[in-house]
């Protein structure tokens, strides 16, 4: 699973921040792995610099699922590391509902092929 991160002009994108991102997504989603291709992450500041306040920082994720559509979660926080903790829990819930309705998809009849009792 590639994971990729960007930032806006306010927040630095470091190589601390870059490998801490890496390991928090490779950590909580490491059960999806294989079903994954790759979690795009993309951090901003929604004041901008300018001005100062609560949950301002905000953190979307897009997790890349193999032959599906994209899967999107966003969190907002006071600081970058709150938002990035948001967002992976969501993004982690989000793909564990998702896989569980494909998995129980996959194993049941359809309901026309039933027969009555």
């Amino acid at each position: 699973m590639q994971v990729q991160l960007g930032t806006d002009n306010h927040i630095e994108g470091t190589a601390k921040l870059a490998d801490y991102v890496q390991a928090l997504v490779q950590d909580t989603l490491e059960r999806f792995q294989r079903r994954i291709t790759s979690v795009h992450v993309h951090l901003s500041d929604e004041n901008s610099g300018h001005k100062s306040g609560s949950n301002d920082k905000r953190c979307a994720m897009e997790a890349r699922i193999s032959g599906r559509q994209p899967l999107t979660v966003t969190a907002t926080a006071s600081t970058v590391d709150q938002s990035l903790d948001g967002a992976i829990a969501k993004l982690e819930k989000a793909l564990a509902t998702h896989f569980d309705r494909l998995d129980q998809a996959k194993g049941r009849p359809s309901f026309a092929g039933e027969e009555a009792l």
